[in-house]
């Protein structure tokens, strides 16, 4: 195993977790603040957009996004697609404890069991699974089609979400999102590949610029993810779809591998274990419900009565 790009990964998944943290109770605030009638009426989406992205805790969970994409920019130079991106999974992890501390709601007996269920599942799969680190830079002529591919089904999805409603948009989006995310990761892992053969290298494909558009555009899906149902609805999409799909990717693109061998039973059990904490944590009292939305305007509702 990688101990590098292992421990950067965990730092990316960290950084992540705060910036969903973050910049879901910025969309949550913003969201109370139009409904108790405590900000401006904004109705057109760039105005709305606009009003966001200059609240405190969107601005800071800006900074953390940033963070964490510089972090798994540099566990992809020296890691695999197949262990880095399944690493963010424990994004969740850090997202239970930052959003205990951001909307102030403790973890009861259940969430903890789901959160020993993925901590202990990401270790059974990397340990058993035994990843192969594949080629720096993707085979030639795999990646139009992998990119048509994830671009279909990204637009599939999206026009989806559009006729559904509640936690089913939010999963729907979450998928989206999450493949638009791996497409990213590993057009970073290509464009890092290729910096050891000089700038002119980098600049004169177009990996460049493809990774940009796919950067821009999972953040904006990101957002209209995180606008359109909690945490628990859009969570388990965006963590585990990445990691899938990520997977599949370093396989078709990079040709790595998971040598599985007599390992096969060990590795499966980590694989549910990792899909039953996804799962458990998302939908458990500390993540679902009212956690993200209602905390806020109940503080806010006790100022205002204390005054």
């Amino acid at each position: 195993m990688n101990a590098p790009a292992v421990l950067l990964a965990l730092l990316a998944a960290l950084a992540n977790g705060a910036a969903s943290v973050l910049q879901r109770r910025a969309a949550m605030e913003q969201v109370e603040d139009e409904t108790v009638g405590h900000g401006p009426d904004v109705r057109h989406p760039v105005r709305r957009w606009a009003q966001l992205v200059r609240r405190p805790f969107w601005l800071a969970g800006a900074v953390a996004l940033g963070l964490s994409a510089a972090l798994q920019a540099s566990a992809l130079a020296v890691g695999s697609l197949t262990v880095v991106q399944p690493l963010m999974v424990s994004e969740l992890l850090f997202t239970l404890v930052l959003g205990t501390v951001v909307f102030r709601h403790r973890p009861d007996g259940r969430t903890w069991g789901a959160f020993l269920m993925l901590a202990v599942g990401l270790a059974l799969f990397l340990i058993a699974a035994g990843p192969s680190v594949g080629g720096a830079t993707g085979q030639a002529g795999r990646w139009p089609v992998a990119g048509s591919c994830a671009a279909a089904a990204v637009v599939l999805l999206v026009l989806l979400a559009r006729a559904l409603d509640g936690a089913a948009r939010a999963a729907a989006l979450g998928c989206a999102t999450a493949i638009s995310f791996a497409c990213t990761a590993a057009l970073v892992k290509e464009v890092m590949g290729r910096i050891p053969e000089g700038a002119a290298e980098v600049f004169a494909t177009g990996y460049l610029y493809a990774m940009s558009g796919a950067g821009l555009l999972s953040l904006l899906l990101l957002q209209s993810t995180l606008r359109a149902g909690t945490l628990a609805a859009s969570q388990p999409a965006l963590t585990l779809g990445d990691a899938l799909v990520s997977v599949v990717l370093g396989s078709a693109v990079f040709d790595e591998g998971i040598a599985l061998g007599d390992h096969l039973l060990p590795a499966t059990l980590g694989a549910v274990l990792i899909a039953a904490g996804t799962v458990g944590l998302s939908v458990s009292p500390a993540v679902a419900g009212d956690w993200d939305s209602t905390g806020t305007a109940t503080r806010r509702s006790r100022s205002r009565h204390n005054r």
